[in-house]
């Protein structure tokens, strides 16, 4: 099973999501992949793969360039050998994208974010080797990795996207290209990006 798992995420380029435990939150989590990755083969030469939940514990996360982690309020400090993993996989070029989800509740612009999930975040974070961190900058790579962007809106608009500081000369991101190991956001980037077996929003955005 651990092999056939292998071989589905890396026949073809595949995201992953940190299963949360929330069926809804899950669920919403694969259908804003799975949309984001129905936009990328219209609009590039990427056809990804079916998006794939991962027990952060359990799970082999090498495979996956890209993984989603929505923060749910309940979340609980990760044990040492996680901690350990998720380091080797950021400093090895993986991104991960942590996601508060509660702009719209609370959520502020500051780090630590706030909101209902702010100390969910910071439990999370305490034992990760995490670089100093900034707002997106203008000109940053992400600003024009396809679209060019001036801001980050997910299903809430207004919060900020912070990444790894490119000002800091003894950052990875400058060895990197600029490119960043973890993002994070409170404007709930899955539930913009799920669409319907039809292609169409599945969640309201706001405003």
């Amino acid at each position: 099973p651990e092999d056939a798992a292998a071989l589905e995420a890396t026949s073809k380029v595949s995201f992953g999501y940190v299963l949360s435990g929330d069926i809804e939150v899950d669920e919403t989590s694969r259908q804003g992949l799975s949309g984001l990755g129905k936009v990328l083969m219209t609009r590039t030469a990427v056809n990804p793969g079916k998006p794939q939940g991962v027990d952060i514990v359990k799970d082999e996360i090498a495979f996956f360039p890209i993984l989603y982690w929505p923060v749910l309020e309940d979340a609980e400090t990760l044990p040492d050998a996680v901690i350990a993993k998720i380091d080797a996989y950021m400093k090895e070029g993986g991104l991960i994208i942590f996601d508060t989800r509660d702009y719209g509740q609370g959520g502020v612009n500051a780090l630590p974010i706030g909101g209902k999930s702010g100390n969910a975040l910071q439990r999370l974070l305490a034992k990760l080797d995490v670089p100093r961190l900034e707002p997106v900058p203008e000109a940053h790579v992400v600003t024009k990795s396809f679209y060019l962007l001036s801001s980050f809106p997910g299903r809430w608009d207004g919060g900020n996207l912070w990444v790894e500081a490119i000002a800091d000369t003894g950052s990875k991101a400058r060895v990197s290209d600029g490119v960043t190991s973890i993002m994070i956001t409170s404007n709930d980037f899955a539930a913009a990006w799920a669409l319907d077996e039809r292609g169409r929003p599945i969640y309201q955005v706001v405003p």
